[in-house]
Parts: C-alpha cells; sequence; structure tokens
C-alpha cells in the first residue's frame, strides 16, 4: 500500500505536466495559425485541470497509457487547414519528447549532486526523490510521444499522416475516426498494444538515460 503511494506521488507531477503540455501545444500551434477556439474556451492554458479526462488519467495507472482532454481546433481558420493540422498535431508529441530529453539530462545533473553528498538530508530527501520523478517523466513523456504517433484516428499521427495524404485519401482516411477509440481500447485489452509501443519506448528511455 505505502509502495502504491510513493509511486503516485512520484508519478503524478510529471503526469499532469505531460498531458498538460501536450494539449497546451495543439492549442499554442492552433493559435498561432488563426485558430482562436482553445483560447476562446479558456483551453490555451496550462491549468492542468482544464485538460485532464479522468478515464485517460486512470488508463496511464492501469494501461500504461493514456489521454488528456483534447484541446478543440477549428481547421477553418486555418489557410491550409491539412497542412495547419499537421503541425498542430505534431506539436503535442513533439513536446512530450522535447519534455522527456529536458528530463534525461535533468535526472543525470540531479543524480550526480546526489552522488557529491551521500547520505545526506538534501541527498535522501530532495534530491533522491526528485531524480526518481524526472526518470518517471522520461517514462511517461515517451508513452505519450510514442502512443500519439500512433496512425490510429483520432490520435495525433493519423492526423499527421492525414496532412501527407492527397486530400480524396485524407477524408477517407479521417472517416474511421468513428472506430477509432474502440480499436485503440481493443488494442489495448488484448495487450497487443503494449507489446507494438513497450519496445520502442524502453528502447529511446534507456538510450536518453544511459
Amino acid at each position: 500500500m505505502n509502495e502504491s503511494i510513493s509511486q503516485l506521488i512520484i508519478m503524478a507531477p510529471p503526469l499532469l505536466l505531460a498531458l498538460t503540455v501536450h494539449e497546451f501545444a495543439h492549442g499554442y500551434v492552433a493559435f498561432r495559425l488563426g485558430d482562436p477556439t482553445a483560447r476562446a474556451l479558456g483551453r490555451l492554458t496550462l491549468n492542468p485541470l482544464k485538460h485532464l479526462d479522468p478515464l485517460g488519467t486512470i488508463a496511464f495507472f492501469v494501461f500504461h497509457f493514456g489521454w488528456a482532454k483534447p484541446v478543440p481546433v477549428n481547421p477553418a481558420y486555418f489557410r491550409n487547414p491539412e497542412k495547419d493540422m499537421l503541425w498542430v498535431a505534431l506539436a503535442g508529441p513533439a513536446t512530450n519528447f522535447a519534455l522527456a530529453v529536458i528530463s534525461a539530462l535533468m535526472a543525470k545533473i540531479i543524480w550526480l549532486l546526489a552522488q557529491l553528498m551521500p547520505y545526506s538530508l538534501v541527498g535522501e530527501a530532495i534530491l533522491v526523490p526528485l531524480n526518481s520523478t524526472l526518470i518517471a517523466s522520461v517514462w511517461i513523456n515517451l508513452v505519450l510521444c510514442i502512443f500519439n504517433f500512433l496512425p490510429i484516428p483520432p490520435l495525433d499521427g493519423s492526423r499527421i499522416l492525414a496532412g501527407l495524404l492527397p486530400p480524396d485519401l485524407a477524408r477517407t482516411y479521417a472517416s474511421f475516426e468513428k472506430y477509432g477509440f474502440l480499436l485503440v481500447i481493443l488494442l489495448a485489452v488484448t495487450g497487443v498494444l503494449s507489446k507494438l509501443i513497450i519496445p520502442l519506448i524502453k528502447f529511446v528511455n534507456n538510450l536518453l538515460l544511459s
């Protein structure tokens, strides 16, 4: 029980940050490309309460992947809707990857500092837990990055792919979005999703923290 609580305390801050910046990045890029929807609805913010999806957050602890409440985007405001949506979609997972890299660098620095003051109050009470949180941040952000790159509508990967396809084919591809969420759940429950993404996540995680 105590171990579960400790794990929750370590994982909660980086998970909230990762989900929040992912959605904020979508909204910010959409805003810069001319879409005021997210700002008008109060979603262009770093307040995690505006972005959290209860089911998506729980799923992260159960299935080791999750999602936030999608930031609303209206492509009608874009000059080139297909191509601009590609950049909006790319912003979320790209920001998570950047956070994973930054967290890995900070974890290495914190670990070095902890080695310089072994058995000290600062090392044991602050640096070691902070290092664990940063290591968790690397994993969480890689999960969100790689999971969202899957080309399954409505995940970001599908919108990126749609932006690269010819318009007619992109519209046909987008029409499968109503089945996408069910497909993701099916893949998760059967364990196929984990087999698809966990090896890649482990590889990049080890690369960043080695």
